[in-house]
């Protein structure tokens, strides 16, 4: 008989990517997944993973550019500076088909924060994409999520590795992945080939990032034209538009990192208070939180990673990437 598994998915932006391969790789090994808790980019691949759906959002991820990622950006800022992300969660709930959480093959838990009571809720039922949009609602990047008069934003505020959902699963083992971790991002063949073959701003590209950042204006303009405030004759404030919007991109980015460090305090706090039987642990330095286009450098690196974690934890010990608590 299998033994089974209670997963714990945290959040981490486009790190996120690595839980597919760490899924992989536990399947891999004939364990049972009984129950998955997520938060952020953890219940988002939580929820497809529950709904049978992840080859699908894999492969739609895998596919993203990074003029496509802008594309899916709504960078029409509301009053209160955030992103709209209409666009992403329309591509989302397309894919979900209006599943419903008590539908789910597996038992499913989003945790998200509600604002205005300054309380961790657990999303255990209801439409799984609404689940998915609060939990992953970033304060100060995302429009919160209205929801029965209460306010929901990302559950990392308080909450960005959810172990606690996981206990009443009575799993074999509780499997942690924080990807928010202190560790050096591993040296491997795999990921320097898919980098070497991919055309995206990898790793060891960041230096040129402004001329990068340029030629992304310049394909950005073809399709800002349908905004009613440019005029489609003028090509000189269209490109202005866009390199506006890169520019608060830029800004974005410097918030999220922000956020990644009270995260990454927190998720502390959750593992000494409910200590998993392993921690998987994902460098937080191996990607930014909009690097989607990077994605299958980022399941391979979540396999490997997994692949280390795991061959120690069923040794009986500890190693860089996974440590043995439970």
């Amino acid at each position: 008989m299998a033994e089974t598994v209670a997963l714990v998915l945290g959040s981490g932006g486009a790190r996120g990517m690595a839980h597919i391969g760490v899924i992989a790789e536990i399947e891999a090994r004939g364990y049972e997944i009984i129950s998955v808790s997520g938060c952020s980019m953890g219940a988002v691949i939580g929820g497809f993973y529950c709904a049978n759906k992840l080859d699908a959002f894999h492969d739609w991820a895998k596919s993203l550019s990074y003029i496509d990622l802008l594309r899916l950006v709504d960078f029409s800022f509301i009053s209160n500076g955030a992103i709209r992300g209409d666009k992403v969660f329309s591509v989302l709930a397309d894919m979900l088909d209006d599943i419903q959480i008590e539908d789910l093959s597996i038992p499913y838990t989003a945790v998200a924060t509600d604002l205005a009571n300054s309380k961790e809720v657990w999303f255990q039922r209801g439409p799984l994409e609404q689940a998915m949009r609060a939990s992953a609602a970033i304060p100060g990047l995302f429009q919160p999520v209205k929801r029965d008069e209460r306010l929901f934003v990302d559950g990392g505020v308080l909450n960005p590795l959810p172990i606690a959902a996981s206990v009443s699963a009575h799993a074999d083992h509780i499997i942690a992945i924080d990807l928010n971790a202190d560790v050096p991002i591993p040296k491997l063949d795999e990921l320097a080939q898919l980098q070497a073959s991919s055309q995206v701003i990898g790793l060891d590209e960041q230096d040129d990032k402004n001329d990068w950042l340029n030629s992304i204006v310049n394909k950005a303009s073809q399709w800002f034209t349908s905004d009613d405030d440019l005029e489609a004759n003028d090509p000189e404030a269209v490109k202005e538009k866009a390199r506006s919007n890169v520019s608060n991109l830029g800004k974005l980015e410097i918030l999220y990192q922000m956020f990644e460090v009270m995260q990454a305090s927190l998720s502390q706090y959750k593992i000494a208070g409910y200590p998993p039987d392993l921690l998987v642990r994902i460098p937080q330095s191996s990607g930014e939180m909009y690097e989607f286009h990077r994605t299958e450098e980022l399941v391979a690196l979540g396999r490997n990673i997994a692949k280390q974690a795991l061959d120690a934890f069923e040794q009986g010990h500890s190693s860089l990437y996974g440590q043995r608590l439970g």
